[in-house]
């Protein structure tokens, strides 16, 4: 089966072959193939700028990812020292008064 179809294959190759052979002998037809073959070429030109493209989209993840991270750190950093930071003033008055108390009687 694989020799049918690879017979299958060499005669369609032939017949495109032919085809474009017969296409440009037509008025007209050789600027149909050229532009053909610039269209092609424009294309693997396309295809590989935008392999190009995968390695810098999974950099952006990767470091959209680590920006996010660093946020939520940052937040759950401040909000932390907010609460410390009300923890010490407390504590400090508290001293302080006791201090006050201690001195006056």
């Amino acid at each position: 089966m694989a020799r049918q179809q690879k017979d299958l294959l060499t005669r369609l190759a032939e017949a495109g072959e032919e085809a474009i052979g017969r296409l440009t002998e037509i008025p007209g037809g050789n600027r149909v193939v050229e532009a053909t073959t610039a269209l092609r070429q424009r294309l693997d030109e396309l295809q590989k700028r935008v392999r190009a493209l995968d390695p810098l989209e999974k950099r952006v993840s990767e470091l959209e990812r680590r920006l996010e991270a660093l946020e939520r750190k940052g937040r759950t950093t401040a909000r932390g020292a907010a609460s410390a930071a009300k923890s010490r003033t407390t504590a400090r008055r508290t001293s302080s008064s006791r201090t006050k108390k201690s001195s006056g009687a």
